[in-house]
This record gives C-alpha cells, structure tokens and sequence, in this order.
C-alpha cells in the first residue's frame, strides 16, 4: 500500500475516476491518506481523518513512504483558523493560499517540514478546547460555546456537495469542519454522524454545540446542523444560515414552512 498527503488547497475527491464524477468530499492542505489502487491517471484514497473513499487524479498527489505516513500522521496537527491564509513553501519559494480547517503536521515556530520541503505560516490557529480538562458543567458549557463561535466563521458559505470549505460546503462537512477546528473527530456523513455520541430525549435538552439530525420520508438520515441554543440552529442548507428550530424540525421564516423534520438530537462532547 502507498500513502499520500494534500499539498495543494483543496483537491475534489470524486466518486468515480473521472473528472465528470460526483465531488463527494474534498481534501484539505496536510490531510493524509492511504492510496487503494491506482487506475489509469487516478488513485482511489481512504482519508485518513474519516476513513472516507474516493477518487482523486494520480498527479495531485504528494506521495509518502509507510515510514513519512505513520510520522506525520501520529504528529501533532495544528489547524488554521483563518477563512483564507497564505503559506509560504521556502524550498521552492512560492506562496499560495490555504483554506480554514487545514492541517500543518508539525508546525513549530511558524515552520513545518513535508517531504523534505519547509513551509512557513504565521497565520492563526485553532488549539481546540481539551474538554477532558473542564471540571465543571459550566467550564464545559463555556468551551462547547466555542464550538458555536467557530460555526460562525462559515455564515452565509454558500451550498456544494461534498464539499468543505468556506467557498462551498454540504451539511455533514460543516459540521465536520467545525467539530475539526475544536480537535473533535466527526465522520464524513450525516448518517455516520448520527451514530456518534449520546443521544438526548429532548431539544430542551441540548446545548450549544450539539447536533441535530433530520431524515426524509423513508427514515434516512439525510441533514445535520449545530444546535445554537434549544429554539435555534445553523446549518447548510442552500447556504449556511441560521433558523428557527423545535421538536418538528426547522422553521424556516422567510419561506414560512419547515424545511427539514427532526430525527435526533446527539451530545458528542
């Protein structure tokens, strides 16, 4: 098996190898992954961060020994917190932009090395709260309330499936993305979201930072958003917005109707 890393801002990972292909998900600056098999001019990839297939072309690939992999993969990841920073490659001395919610695998000092280049970055970056270390349910309470904050970054981000960035995002990459930035590891889908985490018996009961997630007719989980407080939520939907929110579902005022019917409410953290 071959290993690899995104070293461009965002490269589409499609369904099928091809360019016409649906753009099911995307990777972001540093992610890792593992190469499957390569067909023709593309590779099939499992993310590393959520274990998510697809397929991406051969030659936007950063390739790393099993060796290079498992290092960077088990060395700290800082994340950008910026909607849109500049990072400098030193070696080839070039600048290009990266996007909120990318990865700098052992960033120190505003430096970090990838495949025997040095990369230089002094933008800002998102520790993430350590829920572990909150002793009290208001020192929680605080913490989850940034969850909300950084969810704020991506208002108005227009709609795009498969996608995860402040240029184009779906609903499950949103909440990903967000959960991300506070060092929270989500799945890729709303319906492999929805199996995380412990389930509440009432939207009375939620706090900031909870997810909320809604099926269709056939009971499929097919949308997710960030509970604000109990009468309130964003999410994607045609854009990140913010809507009303009860026990049916969301109330979206300006179209006066409910636009998605509630299933579960889930407390990750």
């Amino acid at each position: 098996m071959e290993f690899g890393i995104c070293l461009q801002c965002v490269i589409p990972v499609r369904s099928e190898p091809s360019h016409r292909a649906e753009m099911v998900t995307q990777l972001l600056f540093g992610e890792l992954f593992k190469i499957l098999i390569f067909e023709k001019e593309w590779a099939k990839i499992e993310m590393a961060y959520d274990d998510y297939h697809g397929w991406i072309p051969g030659n936007q690939i950063g390739v790393l020994t099993e060796k290079e992999f498992l290092h960077l993969f088990n060395t700290e990841n800082i994340i950008t917190s910026e909607l849109v920073q500049l990072i400098s490659n030193l070696t080839s001395k070039t600048i290009f932009p990266i996007v909120v919610g990318s990865s700098l695998p052992g960033y120190k000092n505003g430096e970090f090395k990838i495949l025997g280049e040095t990369y230089y970055f002094d933008g800002e970056t998102s520790s993430g709260p350590s829920f572990e270390t909150f002793k009290t349910p208001a020192e929680l309470l605080r913490a989850k309330q940034e969850i909300v904050s950084d969810a704020m970054l991506y208002l108005n981000a227009p709609y795009l499936w498969g996608g995860r960035t402040p240029f184009g995002i779906d609903c499950s990459g949103f909440s990903q993305m967000v959960y991300k930035l506070n060092r929270i590891r989500l799945l890729r889908d709303a319906s492999q979201q929805a199996l995380q985490g412990e389930t509440l018996s009432f939207l009375s009961e939620a706090e900031p930072g909870d997810l909320a997630f809604f099926d269709n007719e056939q009971g499929n989980i097919i949308h997710v958003g960030i509970i604000i407080d109990p009468s309130h939520i964003i999410h994607a939907s045609g854009k990140v917005r913010i809507d009303s929110i009860d026990h049916e579902g969301i109330y979206n005022v300006a179209e006066s109707r409910y636009t998605h019917k509630l299933r579960v409410i889930k407390r990750i953290v």
